[in-house]
């Protein structure tokens, strides 16, 4: 999980890199900040997937195999 301290250390250091260059130090820090960011956003995602059910008109359950798939492989 991403803090608020550490979002708002990527925007800064985001605003700081428009308008000036970041030193080796800073940019290790916003990579190091950003993997950790995309990291939270795709395991959100991937949960969410998790509780995707699709049914067709008639009523049949008709869910991708790899949605299905990742559903069981946490169980």
């Amino acid at each position: 999980m991403i803090t608020d301290e550490e979002l708002k250390r990527i925007n800064e250091l985001a605003k700081k890199a428009k308008k000036e260059t970041l030193t080796k130090e800073e940019k290790q820090e916003q990579h190091k900040l950003r993997q950790k960011y995309l990291q939270n956003i795709r395991s959100s995602f991937k949960n969410q997937l998790k509780s995707v059910k699709i049914v067709d008109p008639t009523g049949e359950d008709v869910t991708p195999k790899k949605i299905k798939d990742l559903k069981n492989k946490d169980r």
